[in-house]
């Protein structure tokens, strides 16, 4: 939504430092973003004591720079249970600028998908799974963002932001559906991928993936 979009994640700065342990491997974070060769990795789940555990919109720059200052890069490599949406969607349109491969090695849940189905080519490893399910906002992320922003808005009552909310939640799920189109899925399928809430999620066959265009060997 456009109250997502404009709803800002804390914590951690970014960082960028040659890693001794992976001599031509550049790590931003706690080796959540680095690159090896022509592959930039992306793991939001390994080492997650170390916080943040998911995409954040602090990963943008950090995702950026890597590529420039890897320009030989040509895949990305997934693994991440989601996050951000802001975030995914702004990492999505650079590895599509870029016209970058995607692969998944582990898990692709929820927002990490918008990055993955930006690939050219995409793929997933053997023994790995893409995750669908609905996007969600908690009452209390809801109850926050009316209290920021109701004055600026002219939302006078909750009722008035209940009608803005409604229609804002239709826009992207507009979006949604159409990003998923334009990238080569199934319309079908995608509309099967709103059936699952949140925690609840919906991980489809290798054979349903590459009939319904999610995983695909050729750049259309």
């Amino acid at each position: 939504m456009e109250l997502r979009r404009q709803f800002g994640m804390l914590f951690l700065g970014t960082c960028a430092a040659v890693s001794l342990a992976r001599a031509d491997a550049v790590a931003a974070g706690n080796n959540r973003l680095y690159v090896t060769g022509t592959l930039l990795v992306y793991d939001t789940e390994t080492g997650e004591d170390t916080p943040p555990g998911e995409i954040v919109v602090e990963d943008i720059d950090a995702f950026r720079a890597l590529l420039k200052a890897h320009p030989d890069v040509t895949e990305v490599q997934l693994h991440s249970g989601g996050g951000s949406v802001y975030a995914s969607s702004e990492i999505a349109w650079i590895v599509t600028d870029y016209g970058l491969d995607t692969t998944v090695q582990g898990e692709c849940v929820s927002a990490c998908v918008d990055i993955f189905l930006a690939g050219a080519r995409r793929q997933m490893t053997l023994g790995s799974k893409i995750g669908f399910h609905r996007r969600s906002w908690s009452p209390e992320s809801v109850e926050s963002y009316y209290d920021d922003l109701r004055e600026s808005r002219g939302w006078d009552t909750p009722f008035v932001f209940g009608s803005w909310i409604y229609e804002d939640t239709q826009r992207e799920m507009h979006d949604y559906l159409k990003y998923m189109v334009e990238r080569g899925v199934e319309p079908g399928f995608a509309i099967q991928t709103l059936q699952m809430d949140s925690g609840d999620e919906w991980y489809p066959s290798r054979r349903k993936l590459v009939a319904a265009g999610v995983l695909r060997d050729k750049t259309p």
